[in-house]
């Protein structure tokens, strides 16, 4: 304990020592270059001096700063559920109705967010939810679970040519399910990964989970060289369903998630450069928790009656657009074109001193970024986004074809939508391809990856191989 806390220390100082080392190096020189320049020093000796300078900064730059490691994606799968867990629209009401014994009233409702919704008529909801009533008991979530990510890790390994004793970080994230052993030990059970493996499980995080796990393998892979880290991303719904009909906002739920899994393999190897499919740019994470508004959005908890089941309320549009406005700000500083910083910095002061009835601008993403992978909310909430965002129908076609297809399947949507664009061939060499998830709590991750390869032949395989050639519809 003692040798670790000194080495924890030991690294704290260095960095605070290089720190304000190169703080100081900069104000030093500052003040030499403008005495040089008030002293009115000769041309021939202030310019040699004035390069003598900017060769110095580089240099201590280049030696006290370390350059973080290329986080690299070499592939992924996503799961197609079995077909005899598809629900079409028709039945999943007409079951909702004998199992609740709903009032007129509330059937027109789940009606309504069912048709709005987006979803077509070939999306998924486990066995135990096929049964009257659901069987919503702990041995069927566990069920649940295994059918899931069993088989898309299985295709992982296989697609990636990889064997679990060359896994050295596995996180597994389903907001709703938390089994005791955890997701992570039920796989490294199953697969008899190596007893030095890191396991972790992300929960509560709702749909942004498989993009903030991203971001957090990126961040172990900073610490852990030559690793390999593999994220698995699911919603486990045998448990979730809200078994009440009495809490109109608590069955908006029971009508848009549905069944998905996807796995995910990325690394810090030099070598996957030329077999991995993308390497990752930028991610960046907001969350809007200290505000109670948008922490209570969507909240977990009892009806009246005792029954579990998620409240979303009338003020979760509004957070979730709100957070997304301070995610894209944060992803537009490191990312966006000076010339659309600059128009964005004047239309704060515009509003802030000048009219404060104008909206503020919303800049081009589209100048940086060809492809989008935006939050399968439902239809209204991905049109609203690429409105707002200036998309293009083609744009946010990934995202609305997603949800006809699978509906919202929480997390691991995001990587349907960049199957779904593999499959149709659009990804290049060179292209920037954004992952957005937004979930409760409320928090944002914005992931920004550029593809290392023209992509072709994924229409064959995957969940799309039997469907692509029917969309868009």
């Amino acid at each position: 304990m003692k040798q670790l806390i000194y080495k924890f220390n030991h690294e704290n100082f260095i960095y605070k020592y290089q720190s304000n080392f190169l703080k100081n190096l900069w104000f030093i020189l500052l003040c030499f270059v403008v005495s040089l320049y008030l002293n009115q020093v000769q041309v021939l000796i202030f310019l040699p001096s004035l390069f003598a300078i900017i060769f110095f900064i580089i240099v201590s730059k280049t030696c006290f700063t370390s350059s973080s490691p290329t986080i690299y994606l070499v592939d992924y799968s996503c799961l197609k559920p079995p077909k005899y867990w598809r629900v079409a629209l028709s039945s999943f009401l007409e079951h909702s109705c004998i199992i609740h014994s709903l009032d007129q009233k509330t059937i027109d409702f789940m009606s309504k967010i069912l048709t709005s919704s987006g979803q077509g008529e070939a999306t998924y909801l486990p066995p135990p939810l096929h049964y009257i009533p659901p069987n919503s008991t702990h041995e069927a979530a566990i069920n649940e679970a295994q059918t899931l990510l069993f088989p898309v890790f299985e295709d992982l390994l296989s697609k990636t040519k990889t064997t679990p004793q060359e896994i050295d970080i596995i996180i597994t994230n389903c907001s709703g399910f938390c089994p005791s052993p955890s997701l992570s030990s039920i796989i490294v059970n199953r697969f008899s990964l190596r007893e030095d493996v890191k396991s972790f499980n992300i929960s509560g995080s709702g749909c942004s989970a498989s993009a903030l796990a991203v971001d957090m393998a990126k961040n172990l892979l900073k610490v852990h060289k030559n690793s390999n880290a593999v994220i698995l991303s699911t919603e486990i719904l045998s448990n979730g369903w809200y078994a009440g009909g009495k809490n109109c906002s608590m069955m908006i739920l029971n009508c848009l998630f549905r069944s998905g899994a996807a796995a995910v393999l990325i690394t810090n190897k030099p070598s996957a450069k030329r077999v991995s499919k993308y390497k990752l740019l930028y991610a960046k994470r907001t969350q809007n928790a200290l505000d109670d508004t948008a922490y209570n959005c969507a909240m977990r908890e009892e009806d009246s009656e005792g029954n579990t089941g998620v409240t979303l309320n009338k003020d979760v549009l509004h957070a979730a657009a709100e957070l997304l406005r301070l995610n894209f700000q944060t992803l537009g500083s490191s990312i966006l074109p000076l010339e659309e910083k600059i128009r964005y910095g004047f239309s704060i002061i515009r509003k802030k001193f000048m009219d404060k009835s104008v909206e503020l601008y919303v800049p081009n993403f589209r100048k940086v970024i060809q492809h989008y992978c935006l939050p399968t909310s439902g239809k209204p909430v991905v049109m609203e986004i690429g409105k707002k965002m200036k998309l293009k129908d083609e744009e946010i076609e990934a995202a609305l074809m997603t949800l006809h297809r699978f509906g919202n399947q929480s997390s691991s949507a995001l990587w349907y939508e960049l199957g779904y664009m593999e499959a149709k061939e659009r990804v290049k060499d060179g292209d920037k391809v954004l992952l957005t998830g937004v979930g409760s709590g409320s928090k944002c991750t914005s992931l920004v990856w550029e593809c290392n390869r023209h992509i072709v032949d994924e229409a064959r395989k995957g969940p799309w191989a039997d469907s692509i050639h029917n969309y868009p519809v």
